[in-house]
């Protein structure tokens, strides 16, 4: 259990820190500068019921998921969700700091009505495999994918 983890969502002063807790899920991407950061956090902002929700201990980032709500015409106008971007600070691994701030993404767009969530993984791995499903994620569709660069490894 996520023993002593506070969930909420970012706000833009957290952004240096969350950059770097980035570094722990892809380290040999390039990070995006401070201004860059700032750019993103702005256009962002105007994705309405979605945000980017933090797990800290003791004021530290340890987990990280993006949440994205999207408006829908079908499903009588209920919205769906995305969640990108789960990363644990390699340190709090194993701890359920992950799966408590994925869950509260879930909760958030179950609040916000939306009639399902969605996350796609390029791992292979049988570890991160189960962390989904230990989640409550199941593998019922077939996910594509078009890409502009190219997958990350590992």
């Amino acid at each position: 259990m996520a023993t002593g983890l506070t969930i909420r969502r970012a706000r833009r002063e957290d952004l240096p820190e969350l950059v770097q807790l980035y570094r722990h899920l892809v380290p040999d991407d390039v990070p995006v500068g401070t201004g860059q950061a700032e750019e993103i956090w702005e256009r962002f902002s105007h994705y309405g019921d979605s945000g980017i929700f933090l797990g800290l201990i003791d004021g530290r980032q340890v987990a990280t998921c993006t949440l994205v709500v999207v408006p829908n015409f079908v499903r009588g106008g209920a919205s769906y969700a995305l969640i990108e971007n789960v990363v644990t600070h390699a340190d709090f691994r194993g701890r359920g700091h992950g799966k408590a701030v994925l869950l509260a993404a879930v909760e958030a767009a179950w609040s916000l009505g939306c009639y399902k969530v969605m996350l796609l993984t390029g791992s292979k791995d049988p570890a991160t495999l189960g962390f989904y499903r230990n989640a409550g994620f199941q593998t019922t569709k077939t996910g594509f994918e078009m890409r502009r660069l190219p997958p990350r490894q590992g």
